[in-house]
């Protein structure tokens, strides 16, 4: 039987060191950060 998914959740990163960010701070500055699904 196949296993039933993970659950996953979305963060986001600022791509200049990697730190995670709020989504409010990923959404006004969107050529700098990136947004992940991550197990939870």
């Amino acid at each position: 039987m196949p296993k039933a998914p993970e659950p996953k959740k979305t963060i986001y990163r600022n791509s200049d060191n990697g730190q995670i960010v709020k989504k409010e701070y990923a959404e006004k500055h969107p050529k700098t950060t990136e947004k992940e699904r991550v197990k939870k």
